[in-house]
Formats: structure tokens, sequence, C-alpha cells
């Protein structure tokens, strides 16, 4: 899979060398075939063009922030989880002290699978942990002595359930939302545009650097898209503060 950075380099490259084109194409051409007539109707339907493409970048804005806002919330949703199975089995009493410890294994080994240490690795959400299981079998394999533990029992097995399904549900929203013709779309659109505003532009170095700063803000508003559409790989990551925090505290 292609980083965020060298999509948005490849956006750059041609939202830019459009602009380039464009001008390349102004000094080349018969003035008869840049009068007004012709910038009319060059304008009015680039304009159109301009419009699909803020409303396509809009939903993909919205698309992007909306998965990164959604799997941030299952990850402190995990943590609170995780908190709350700890305090009833502390509150079951020493014979839950098994389960206890293999729920401080399970995070050990779900923290550094979704935010590896390792640059060159990618996050992942995958569900498969093998110490889920044992950790259900466990609590399971209670024998409660009086109603208080009963209740304690079936409120750690159901939190525990909950925990599972809510671990799948994040692995299954692992896969990008930003789907790959979408993207290209957009980024064809915007180098028909920007052809079209500097083919009717003087070719100086304010019209260059102007084309250069909209091109480099525009392609950097596709890197956020992508950054946000991958939130455990990347450089705008969800926290894990949440778990490593909690992580600390089981067990005692």
């Amino acid at each position: 899979m292609m980083s965020s950075t060298f999509i948005g380099l490849i956006a750059f490259a041609c939202i830019f060398g459009s602009s380039l084109l464009g001008m390349r194409l102004h000094s080349a051409l018969p003035n008869h075939q840049l009068n007004t007539e012709t910038k009319e109707v060059v304008r009015l339907g680039m304009g159109l063009i301009a419009t699909m493409t803020a409303l396509l970048l809009g939903l993909l804005v919205a698309s992007a922030k909306g998965s990164y806002d959604t799997q941030r919330n299952e990850v402190i949703l995990i943590a609170g989880r995780v908190a709350f199975l700890d305090r009833a089995l502390a509150l079951y009493g020493p014979e839950a002290s098994a389960p206890r410890e293999l729920l401080r294994r399970v995070v050990e080994s779900a923290i550094p699978r979704m935010w590896p240490d390792k640059e060159s690795q990618t996050g992942k959400t995958d569900p498969a942990i093998p110490e889920g299981k044992d950790l259900y079998a466990s609590i399971e394999s209670l024998a409660p002595k009086d109603d208080v533990q009963r209740s304690l029992k079936a409120r750690a097995l159901e939190t525990a359930v909950e925990l599972g399904k809510t671990r799948m549900l994040l692995a299954a929203r692992g896969d990008p939302s930003i789907v790959t013709p979408l993207l290209i779309t957009v980024i064809v659109w915007l180098s028909i545009t920007f052809l079209s505003f500097s083919l009717f532009a003087p070719s100086n170095k304010v019209v260059v650097v102007t084309m250069l700063i909209v091109a480099l803000s525009v392609s950097s508003a596709i890197f956020l898209i992508l950054e946000l559409d991958r939130p455990f790989d990347g450089l705008i990551q969800i926290s894990s503060g949440p778990m490593r925090n909690l992580l600390g505290h089981l067990g005692h």
C-alpha cells in the first residue's frame, strides 16, 4: 500500500504540472483561440468541474474524519471496558487473580499490535489475540460463593463478550474507506481545473508562485484525508495513551 506522503506528492506533481502545461499552451496557442468567447466557454465548463471537485473533496474529508472519530471512540470504549472488567474481577476477590493476570496479558499483547514501535511496520487491528479465549474461559471457570460473586461473574462475562465484539468491529473497519477510483477522479478533476486556470494566465513569476502555493495546499488536503483514513499508521494516529495508561493500573 502506497503511503499518504507518496500519494500526496503524486497529486502535487499532477496538479502543479497541469498548471505549467497550461502556461505552456498559453504561449503556444494563437491569439484567436484565446479570445474572450473562448475564455467564457472554458470558464463556465471549468466552473462546473471545480464545483463537483469541491463537493467530492468535502465528501472525502467527511468520510475520512468520520472513520477516524469512530475508530478513536472504539479504542476509548475498549479501554473503558477493560478498566471496568478489571474492577469487577478485583471486587470478586482473590479467586479472580488468574483472570486479572490474563486480562493484563491481553492488553499487553494488543498494544504493540495496534501501535508497533518500528516505523516500518503498520498497525494491525486483527482481533485474533490468543489470550482472549483463555480470558473468557478463566472467567467462566470461576465458582461464585454468593449472590454478589454471581452478579460480578455475570457482569465480567458480559463485558468480556462486549470487548470481543468491539475488537472485531474495530478490525472490520481496518480497511481504508477512501476507494482508489474516487481519489484518482479528484486528482484528475483538480489537474483539469488548474490547467484551465493557467491557460489564460500570463506566464510570470507571480502566477507560477501562486499556482505552486495553491497546488501545495490542495495536495496537502488530499494527504490529510489519507492520513485520517489510516488512523493506526502514519503521522495522524489515534493516541495509544488511554490503553497504555490503563495498562499501568491493571492488577492494582
